[in-house]
């Protein structure tokens, strides 16, 4: 079943007013709309969008709002990244140097997997500011599906901690249960979809 495009937020603060129009973020929100969430590690999905034809679309979007490269750069990493092109998602990312990009970094090195190198680019990143939001929905996902214990791990104190979450990839990926992997897919998916808005909205 196809997935519906990420609910536009309007709690990821903004540093200024959106230079793209709402026409346009929903059509960036729409790549994240794939059937299948992308895995915690490398693996491609089937019938995913080729890197070529996911530029091609996001380069006509581009053009219909004028927005600062820089900016253009993060979107495309992350949607790249989500359609598990992971070397080219890293090759955009690891040229922008701030936290912004050390984010995109970090979720690469992470489903890589490259654990000890995704804290170091989370250490990059520091209090980035759409860690509140994140934390605000994975924490009302993970109580939705009664997942109290996983929560408490990478939400301490009600904070986003990424770093927790790195750990809890790597137990996932060295014999965690089907049902907790399945849950971190969908606090990747929080993340992303966040991380997008946020970018959306610089």
């Amino acid at each position: 079943m196809q997935r519906r495009a990420p609910r536009l937020a309007t709690a990821v603060p903004a540093a200024k007013l959106p230079a793209m129009t709402a026409q346009v973020i929903q059509g960036i929100q729409q790549l994240l709309a794939t059937p299948a969430l992308p895995e915690l590690g490398p693996q491609p999905r089937a019938h995913g969008q080729s890197a070529a034809a996911l530029n091609a679309q996001l380069d006509l979007l581009f053009r219909e709002a004028k927005i600062p490269p820089p900016q253009q750069s993060l979107i495309r990493s992350l949607v790249l990244l989500w359609h598990d092109h992971l070397e080219a998602a890293h090759t955009i990312a690891q040229a922008i140097e701030n936290p912004d990009g050390s984010f995109v970094h970090a979720i690469m090195h992470r489903r890589e997997p490259d654990y000890w190198n995704a804290k170091y680019w989370w250490r990059r990143v520091g209090k980035h500011p759409a860690f509140p939001e994140i934390a605000r929905r994975v924490g009302a996902l993970l109580r939705s599906r009664g997942a109290g214990e996983l929560a408490a791990k990478i939400l301490p104190g009600g904070q986003w901690e990424p770093g927790a979450f790195v750990d809890a990839c790597e137990v996932a990926a060295t014999g965690g249960s089907p049902e907790q992997t399945e849950w971190l897919r969908e606090v990747q998916r929080v993340e992303t979809e966040v991380l997008l808005e946020f970018f959306c909205h610089e």
